[in-house]
């Protein structure tokens, strides 16, 4: 009898154990999500009632409240040094980044809780990292119209965080604490695989679960095929088995995708752009928006446990080939600085539509884009998904940066970039960039006026470094990012995110009527400028009728025109 009551009162345990970390998402009707407090709470919970459950604060946000990480381990160890980083594939999964599109945070709830009770048998091998809301301002920022093209929960977060930054913009240019705080958290992690949950915007289809695979080609050669031919497929597959399909993520908006589409191009101001840097193997989950909530939040859920299965098969595998992947980014070889489609390649998808048309506009009366759900389709269209370079540099064996630009240097030790500092005031040879052109954008983008389409002369000079400045050697794992920010031309360089703006002003200039006299001296004295000058005049018409044009012309030839125009504040050591 003793035994029996034992049993029950066991039983009788975990039943109210169960109950307890039923996630709100749970509790409704399958549309309504969580709340931050909510959130918050249920792990503060779970990490209270499982060892294997560790909740901890990992810096700050633009809200004022913490950026919380949620780790699981079977063994209950938490070091990011130890056993979990070198014998254990090491997961982070990022969510709330945009809050109105939180199926991952009610996902991520019920996958660590199962986790912890034992529920999921995939992660052996496996450490897992969870942000459950990384864009906390924004979910605290609780409605329901915001998304007026999705379908559900009832309410949710704002795409933009406290400061209206949207936070899948900001991972190179770093305005906020947010991601600032994510990169000492990334650094210290070093994940062999990421994964950002997300709800799409575009075009209307049959598809629940759509996925950006990140650029494979940024991973180098050995880690891109690895990551294009072994580990997305196999994951993939896992889904099918689950009668879930996977479609690349539809970068379709304002038209259909009947004819085809490409790869989205996630340069480093994005998440994954950004994870990649580091030879990250990077997802972005992108479940449907039109499709109902309870349905969304569960592929996700299947999509973290599939990568998961995935990581702990092949924990060996993957680091490995992490490691290879520094022998395709050496001083000497070619580096990809920009991306173009190759169109030669293409692959064609069994691609499952709904019939897009056009009718006239309630509203405008003019032609407007619809979807007929009641005629679905399957037929072939072409994906094209892969790049082909547009731009190279060399790589250089180490960049050479002034410690007056303290700005920059504060976000490359933020992400963990080694480097050292001269002892003593030095000559070195450098190769030196003059920003040549670049265009800006005419409309303010995350907080900047960004520039783009920039271009750079080089010439070889010695000069002068002073004790303290630092020297940034490319021999190291975070070679890309060293070069994805400090190569002007690159798209998303701290050149182009206006971190040097300063050089792009004189700060000195002359009056005409003074340098007049000047300038004639100096084409006198200097036989060879004046004849470029003068063929100049006959060649182009604007400038000969200029008179300003010209005696500017004259200033910027001569040893009155200040070096720091222009002139690029960080060296390259060939």
């Amino acid at each position: 009898m003793r035994f029996y009551k034992l049993i029950i009162f066991l039983f009788s345990i975990s039943v109210v154990a169960q109950n307890k970390f039923v996630t709100p998402f749970e509790k409704g009707n399958g549309n309504q999500s969580t709340t931050y407090e909510e959130c918050i709470s249920f792990y503060e919970a779970l990490d209270e009632a499982y060892s294997t459950i560790k909740m901890v604060q990992k810096g700050t946000t633009d809200s004022g409240k913490p950026l919380y990480l949620v780790l699981y381990s079977n063994n209950s160890q938490f070091d990011y040094e130890g056993e979990n980083a070198n014998k254990k594939a090491v997961i982070l999964i990022n969510n709330g980044i945009h809050p109105g599109e939180p199926d991952g945070i009610d996902a991520s709830m019920m996958l660590m809780r199962d986790l912890a009770m034992g529920k999921v048998e995939t992660a052996k091998n496996t450490f897992i990292a969870v942000i459950p809301v990384y864009n906390v301002g924004g979910m605290l920022n609780r409605n329901s119209h915001s998304r007026a093209n999705q379908n559900g929960p009832e309410e949710y977060g704002f795409r933009g965080n406290s400061r209206n930054y949207d936070l899948n913009r900001d991972f190179i240019k770093s305005d906020t604490k947010n991601s600032r705080s994510f990169q000492q958290l990334f650094t210290e992690l070093k994940p062999d695989l990421f994964l950002d949950n997300h709800c799409s915007n575009g075009a209307d289809y049959q598809y629940t679960f759509t996925c950006i695979a990140t650029q494979h080609e940024r991973l180098g050669n050995q880690l891109g095929n690895f990551f294009i031919t072994d580990l997305y497929p196999t994951i993939v597959k896992d889904m099918q088995h689950k009668k879930i399909d996977v479609v690349p993520y539809v970068n379709v908006h304002s038209t259909t995708p009947d004819k085809g589409f490409e790869q989205f191009t996630d340069t480093p101001r994005y998440a994954t752009g950004y994870t990649t840097l580091f030879h990250t193997l990077g997802f972005v989950p992108e479940t449907h928006m039109l499709k109902a909530y309870k349905e969304r939040v569960k592929v996700t859920y299947e999509f973290m446990i599939s990568s998961i299965k995935y990581a702990d098969a092949n924990v060996m595998k993957i680091k490995q080939m992490r490691q290879d992947a520094m022998k395709d980014f050496q001083p000497g070889m070619n580096y990809p600085l920009d991306w173009t489609i190759d169109s030669t390649k293409v692959s064609y998808i069994d691609f499952k539509g709904f019939k897009g048309d056009y009718k006239a506009s309630d509203i405008s009366g003019k032609d407007r884009l619809y979807y007929d759900r009641s005629k679905p389709f399957t037929k072939k269209i072409p994906f094209y998904g892969d790049y082909k370079p547009s731009k190279n540099i060399k790589i250089p064996t180490a960049y050479i940066i002034p410690q007056s630009q303290w700005q920059v240097l504060d976000l490359l030790q933020l992400n963990g970039i080694n480097y050292s500092q001269l002892q003593k005031d030095t000559i070195i040879e450098v190769e030196s960039y003059k920003i040549e052109s670049y265009k800006t954008s005419n409309s303010a983008y995350e907080g900047h006026y960004s520039h783009y389409n920039t271009t750079v002369s080089k010439s070889i000079k010695k000069l002068k470094f002073y004790a303290g400045d630092y020297v940034f050697s490319t021999n190291q794992t975070s070679v890309k990012y060293l070069l994805e920010t400090l190569e002007p031309e690159a798209v998303d360089s701290y050149f182009n995110w206006n971190f040097f703006d300063p050089i792009l002003q004189r700060k000195e200039g002359y009056s005409a009527y003074v340098f007049e006299d000047l300038a004639k001296d100096f084409l006198t004295e200097n036989p060879k400028v004046k004849a470029e000058f003068e063929k100049k005049k006959k060649e182009d018409k604007a400038f000969a009728e200029n008179a300003y044009e010209q005696l500017d012309w004259v200033y910027r030839q001569s040893p009155y025109y200040e070096k720091a125009h222009l002139q690029y504040p960080v060296y390259r050591i060939k």
